[in-house]
């Protein structure tokens, strides 16, 4: 192997609607970027792609505007996606390799086959020799660390911006999941709406990001928190800034957060019963950046009165996966989704 190891560098990415983050075999995690791209509305020239698009947001002039390629999880935006994904990859991979990379994506278990192809061509088309898919919570479990071929059963929350993955893993194969696209974005639009409905206040995505991140939760803190927020006042159309407390976020993102809830509910309802024995032995794992939500895992320990565990790191588990699978393929070969060539 060492030879095929000078000549080309594996990446694993973890492709998000929010965040988008490459893993290089041998290097490990490289880049960290948003899903984003500004680009000039009339030539569809792309003027910048990953942090410099997201300081854009909310402030552009009528000819630029910025895309997020990825919705709830999925390609909206093929050829956009391309570009983010072939700037990526030149970003990491340096043309000291004489072969393309192969690749190891992970994508939402509920995939359809013709967003798996979009996945899978963008990459192609971006510069890799082969493409490899895996399920974010697979990827995610693997990440975390667990032992994803055992026959005892793992139930892992994944929390993403656009899709939220419930899924029972056992023996290298998802056995239940459950995939809900509610998720952070879904969080920031409940801030969002909460406060233009109450407070006749209009705020964009990214203070509403950075109220659910500050002082955002799902369960009552043991100190509430406040914070300011500049905003336009919808009755007279002049800025405006207001206080917030963390006890009207929570009930800003009640709507959300209970339908995470209750989509894991419905989870360990579908389980069988043998694993489900497991669960409440090993308890529920949540990766992802929703997991960082402050109180989530206390309110779902209350819900499902089951041990709820926060992993280390939750935002960079799914491409940690992604590196793990590059690192030991022979191992991981049947947790990867075969590649339908049409």
């Amino acid at each position: 192997m060492g030879l095929f190891d000078l000549i080309s560098n594996d990446i694993g990415i973890d492709l998000g609607t929010a965040n988008t983050l490459v893993f290089v075999r041998g290097e490990g995690i490289v880049l960290n970027e948003p899903s984003v791209v500004a680009i000039e509305v009339q030539t569809k020239k792309v003027l910048a792609i990953g942090k410099a698009a997201k300081e854009m947001v909310g402030r552009t002039p009528g000819e630029m505007a910025v895309i997020r390629p990825m919705k709830d999880g999925v390609i909206a935006d093929f050829e956009i996606t391309e570009r983010l994904l072939s700037d990526f990859i030149k970003r990491v991979v340096k043309h000291r390799y004489l072969m393309k990379p192969r690749i190891v994506i992970s994508v939402p278990s509920g995939i359809t086959e013709v967003e798996k192809r979009a996945v899978r061509d963008s990459a192609e088309n971006a510069g890799a020799r082969e493409v490899f898919l895996i399920q974010e919570p697979m990827a995610a479990a693997i990440g975390v660390g667990l032992q994803v071929e055992q026959p005892s059963g793992n139930m892992i929350i994944d929390i993403g911006g656009g899709t939220s993955e419930i899924a029972v893993i056992a023996l290298n194969g998802i056995v239940n999941n459950t995939s809900i696209r509610i998720a952070g974005d879904e969080m920031d639009e409940a801030i969002m709406l909460y406060l233009k409905k109450n407070f006749n206040l209009l705020i964009g995505e990214r203070t509403a990001e950075d109220i659910k991140i500050k002082i955002g939760s799902a369960f009552e803190l043991e100190k509430e928190e406040s914070m300011e927020i500049k905003g336009r006042d919808l009755v007279n159309g002049v800025p405006k800034t207001m206080k917030v407390s963390s006890v009207q976020i929570r009930e800003a993102l009640k709507e959300p957060v209970e339908a995470i809830i209750e989509a894991v509910k419905q989870a360990l309802e579908r389980t069988p019963p043998e694993l489900a024995a497991d669960i409440l032995d090993k308890g529920i794992i949540m990766t992802g950046g929703g997991a960082l939500l402050k109180g989530l895992d206390k309110r779902l320990r209350e819900e499902a009165n089951l041990p709820v565990n926060v992993a280390d790191d939750p935002l960079t588990c799914v491409v940690r996966g992604t590196g793990k699978v590059l690192e030991d393929m022979n191992h991981y070969s049947k947790v990867l989704i075969k590649s339908k060539r049409d």
